[in-house]
C-alpha cells in the first residue's frame, strides 16, 4: 500500500512539474520522437532517485539537476551514435504535449533554436534563467559558483541580442 501511496505521489510530482521537464528535453533534443524518448528517459531517472530526494532542497532543483544531467547524457551519447535508435519502451506518462510546440510563437522558437546552438553548460544555464530561477538556485544546480552564473547569463543575453538583432 505504501508502494502505491509513493508511486502515486511521484506521477502527481511529474504531472505539475511537465513543463520544466518538456523545457529540459526540448533544449537538448528536436527530433519529437527522440524527444519523447528524452522526456521517458528523465521520468526513470527521476523515479529511480525518487527515494533519495533530500527535502532539504527545492524539488524542482533537484528535479533541474537529474533532467539536465539526464538530458546531457543523451545529447553526448546520441552525437556519438549519430543514428536515431527506436525504443519500444511503453510510454510511462503521455505528457509530451504536442501543442505545446504548435504553440511557440515563431520568436520563442528562434530562441530556441539559437540556445541549441550553446555548448552543453550554457544551454542548461539558459533554460534555468529563463524559467526564472535564481542566481542561486542555478549556481545549486549546475555546481558552480553565483558569480559564474551571472557573469556567464550576462554574456549569453548580450550574444543572443546579436542574434536577434541579424535576424
Amino acid at each position: 500500500m505504501q508502494q502505491q501511496a509513493q508511486k502515486d505521489q511521484f506521477l502527481y510530482l511529474v504531472q505539475q512539474n511537465k513543463k520544466l521537464i518538456f523545457k529540459v528535453c526540448n533544449a537538448y533534443c528536436h527530433d519529437p520522437e527522440d524527444r519523447k524518448d528524452l522526456v521517458q528517459e528523465v521520468i526513470i531517472q527521476l523515479w529511480l532517485s525518487f527515494d533519495k530526494y533530500n527535502s532539504q532542497y527545492k524539488l524542482s532543483t533537484w528535479m533541474y539537476r537529474i533532467a539536465l544531467n539526464t538530458a546531457i547524457s543523451h545529447y553526448r551519447a546520441d552525437r556519438k551514435r549519430n543514428t536515431t535508435s527506436l525504443d519500444t519502451r511503453e510510454n510511462l506518462i503521455d505528457f509530451a504535449d504536442e501543442n505545446d510546440a504548435a504553440e511557440m510563437n515563431d520568436r520563442v522558437q528562434l530562441l530556441y533554436s539559437f540556445i541549441a546552438q550553446f555548448d552543453e553548460l550554457n544551454r542548461a544555464l539558459m533554460i534555468l534563467y529563463l524559467d526564472n530561477n535564481s542566481y542561486k538556485d542555478i549556481a545549486e544546480v549546475l555546481g558552480i559558483t553565483e558569480t559564474n552564473v551571472a557573469t556567464k547569463i550576462s554574456r549569453l543575453k548580450k550574444e543572443l541580442k546579436q542574434k536577434f538583432e541579424k535576424v
